[in-house]
């Protein structure tokens, strides 16, 4: 398996274990998981004022839980953070309204270019916050197990395919009797990083069966349904029966929602689980400098869930106001390493050693 960043030399390379994960986050209450367990408030780098950030909704209950543990322990500092969608994440921060953003997807062009106008001339970096499987989390009465392989997902998410005893899910799973229900397909109708990282994946994998190209905002047929951010996808799908969606995991779990194994470039139909995400991630290499990652998902055969992805804290590399720098490189670098010790229980991975010193590295380096 490949993962790269095109034109960067190779830095780290990641190994060892790494439990599941998903992206997004806010502070508000949410249809996913309920945090069952705290990171540890143990040598937490105190410092004090306000931080905002905006953003992806796919890291959005470990970010949640990063705020509460680095509050209780740091009484004057005070973070905010709003899963508004990666894309409106990212317009806030060239916009110089919040002083992150986190995002499921690398800045486009454009926006990198409004990011180094908004830093003063320096470029904007991506960290990697958290990394993981995009659920296939579906509403289906009798169905418990199901199998479904990239081509016949684009057909579900081009609207080509409608029941769910159409040949093509027959085939991805033989064994099953499935019901002639219709197929209510659910998708972001914002901007939004989880979509970048579904649609990339089927533009990789389910070849001339996928033809909507990839990107934070896709061009879905009418037949295909919009909800805005994990929540509202999620909710959607609980309240039609024969519904399917693409979310992270612990929303997904959250509602008691199905979740379909999906199958990998090794031709199997591998579960969304600790252990194949971190098979999906291994020999992971980590750029220098700015941390973006090419995930190959071609490439990703035996053992690996496929539909896999990172969640970026997105900054400037120098300019952020210099009353906020010092509490912005604090609470990072204790999401990247202390914090780390929430992403188990809430459904996360916790980064592997040698990427989280990458970050806190990088972090660093900020001016």
């Amino acid at each position: 398996m490949k993962i790269s960043r095109s034109g960067k030399a190779a830095g780290l390379v990641i190994s060892g274990a790494l439990a599941l994960a998903a992206c997004g986050s806010d502070t508000q209450t949410t249809t996913g998981a309920t945090p069952t367990g705290s990171s540890s408030t143990a040598a937490i780098d105190c410092g004090s004022g306000d931080l905002k950030g905006a953003g992806s909704s796919f890291a959005k209950n470990i970010v949640a839980q990063w705020i509460k543990d680095y509050a209780a322990a740091c009484g004057t500092a005070k973070v905010d953070y709003q899963g508004v969608g990666s894309g409106t994440g990212i317009k806030q921060f060239t916009a110089g309204t919040v002083d992150f953003a986190g995002s499921d997807a690398a800045l486009k062009d454009t926006e990198q270019a409004d990011a180094t106008k908004r830093c003063g001339g320096a470029p904007a970096l991506h960290l990697p916050v958290t990394a993981g499987g995009v659920a296939i989390a579906y509403k289906l009465q009798g169905v418990d197990s199901l199998q479904l392989s990239p081509k016949t997902l684009a057909g579900i998410f081009q609207g080509t395919i409608t029941t769910w005893d159409d040949a093509a899910v027959k085939a991805d799973n033989p064994s099953a009797t499935l019901p002639s229900t219709k197929i209510t397909a659910i998708r972001r109708s914002d901007s939004s990083g989880t979509t970048d990282i579904f649609t990339k994946f089927l533009e990789a994998t389910a070849g001339a069966d996928w033809t909507l190209g990839s990107g934070k905002e896709v061009d879905f047929p009418a037949a295909v349904q919009g909800a805005a951010k994990s929540d509202g996808v999620t909710q959607a799908v609980t309240g039609v029966e024969g519904a399917v969606t693409y979310v992270e995991l612990s929303f997904a779990k959250g509602a008691a929602l199905g979740v379909a194994a999906v199958k990998n470039a090794g031709n199997e139909y591998a579960e969304l689980s600790a252990a194949t995400v971190t098979k999906a991630l291994e020999s992971l290499t980590v750029p220098t400098g700015d941390l973006v990652l090419d995930f190959d998902y071609a490439a990703l055969g035996a053992g690996t869930y496929p539909l896999t992805g990172v969640t970026y804290a997105v900054v400037c590399s120098k300019g952020t106001d210099a009353a906020k720098l010092e509490l912005l490189k604090k609470f990072l670098t204790y999401s990247a390493t202390t914090g780390q010790a929430a992403a188990e229980g809430l459904d996360y991975a916790p980064l592997p050693s040698n990427l989280a010193t990458a970050v806190t590295t990088a972090v660093a380096s900020l001016a």
